[in-house]
């Protein structure tokens, strides 16, 4: 029986990264790209959707949503930032801690959602 109190977070994300995640067996996050200094996960559903389909499939043909459990203890450390809106919510993990923010990963990660662009209706 699981003892520890998890939060739920969701990640959005493009095809090479997923492969990463699938070959990690559903339970890492690969290590950032120099160009990427943070990982950025976020705390709403409908945000992480909002992203895959309308961004990660516009750069890369597809886009994904996964959800995953982190104990809620560890995150304590990383502020909450509202980027936009009252639900548009991330943490910002730095890329050299999160080998140690996996760790924490309770689970595996979730694959709830996929876009493609032939699925995603043409922007206006």
């Amino acid at each position: 029986m699981n003892t520890h109190r998890t939060t739920t977070l969701w990640r959005p994300t493009g095809p090479e990264e997923l492969a990463l995640v699938r070959d990690s067996g559903w339970r890492a996050w690969p290590p950032r790209l120099p160009e990427q200094p943070i990982f950025y996960p976020v705390l709403d559903e409908d945000y992480a959707v909002t992203i895959a389909r309308d961004w990660n499939v516009r750069h890369s043909g597809e886009g994904h949503v996964t959800r995953f459990e982190v104990d809620t203890a560890f995150l304590r450390r990383y502020p909450v930032r509202q980027v936009g809106g009252r639900t548009i919510l991330e943490l910002w993990i730095p890329a050299e801690e999160l080998p140690e923010f996996n760790a924490h990963i309770v689970g595996r990660i979730a694959l709830v959602h996929s876009f493609r662009q032939s699925e995603v209706p043409a922007s206006p």
